[in-house]
């Protein structure tokens, strides 16, 4: 029996319209309604029972943690139907790795969730969606990938939602996990798993939803020659509960912003130590002594998905002994 696949459609450039077929560049995202971008892969009615529905219609820069929410809600309550076997999401690719690691941690099922992009618009030659789609329907398909957390599938490729992240700007192969690796391929009409995600994912994560009408203020401050404390000062006066500090080499800062940021976290913001570095592990009372300073390291987390867990933190603590025990364990 065929598995019943729901596609919920966010936007992005998998839904986008350029003005010619030789256009790859300049375009416009989100047009295409979910229900077209099916009927664009009749294969698709081959492998699984597959629907449709349109939750946004965003270019992913726009997305928000108010989107967020209602997706996480849309997506339980899919999986929680006994006649759902898998969600899709498509999603525009230039935020699509924080969405994906966002529902890894509050998704509540087993069952595979997958998030699918493109890198060209739907209407010019060698597009990638259609095919992006069909893999990723198969993949949600798939018992091999029930258990694993949240997916991200683009170009033939499997990845791990807390590892992955774009590395190029345009290319259709961006999205990789550089130091770690993909978890497998799709080749042949189906999912081939290498390895596994290591860290707690959906059903062991500990953050519920229930409630929660908007998430806590998380500003990411990037590290620089000469950067001072004005944008973290703002920050907070803007009502952000945490920072997330992208510092140099492994998570290091000036020393006059180590002495303003370790006040600010005396004075109850929560700093997190990520680095602007690409790949690599912030370690723990290296580059700063984060006892001294209450500051939490951020492990291999970059900026970006190091904000997600910390704002998801934030719902349940800002007792930064025990979110630097998330970070070890997310």
């Amino acid at each position: 029996m065929k598995k019943r696949i729901v596609i919920v459609a966010t936007g992005g450039t998998i839904a986008g319209q350029a003005a010619s077929s030789t256009e790859t560049a300049c375009y416009k995202s989100a047009l295409l309604p979910i229900d077209q971008l099916i009927a664009a892969v009749p294969a698709l009615r081959d492998i699984a029972v597959v629907s449709g529905e349109q939750l946004a219609q965003l270019d992913s820069a726009d997305m928000t943690p108010a989107v967020w929410l209602a997706l996480a809600a849309r997506v339980n309550a899919l999986l929680a139907d006994g006649a759902v076997d898998g969600v899709v999401v498509t999603h525009g690719t230039d935020t699509m790795e924080e969405t994906a690691y966002f529902l890894n941690l509050v998704v509540k099922s087993a069952k595979p969730v997958v998030l699918v992009g493109a890198l060209r618009p739907a209407n010019v030659m060698s597009t990638d969606g259609p095919m992006n789609l069909y893999d990723a329907v198969l993949l949600a398909a798939a018992a091999e990938a029930a258990g694993n957390g949240v997916l991200v599938s683009l170009n033939d490729t499997i990845n791990c939602s807390r590892d992955v992240t774009k590395t190029n700007t345009a290319l259709q192969d961006a999205f990789k996990a550089p130091e770690l690796g993909y978890l497998g391929y799709i080749q042949a009409g189906r999912p081939h798993f290498y390895r596994r995600p290591a860290r707690k994912h959906t059903c062991a994560a500990e953050f519920d939803l229930a409630g929660l009408t908007a998430l806590p203020r998380v500003e990411i401050i990037y590290a620089y020659v000469g950067s001072d404390c004005s944008l973290a000062d703002a920050a907070v006066a803007a009502g952000a509960q945490g920072i997330v500090y992208a510092g140099v080499g492994n998570g290091g800062m000036p020393a006059a912003v180590r002495g303003h940021l370790a006040a600010l976290a005396c004075r109850g913001t929560v700093i997190v130590r990520s680095t602007r570095v690409a790949s690599g592990i912030v370690t723990r009372n290296s580059a700063v002594c984060d006892d001294d300073c209450r500051f939490i390291a951020a492990d291999t987390l970059n900026p970006q998905k190091a904000r997600v867990l910390l704002m998801l933190a934030l719902t349940k603590t800002n007792d930064p002994a025990e979110i630097q025990r998330m970070f070890w364990e997310y």
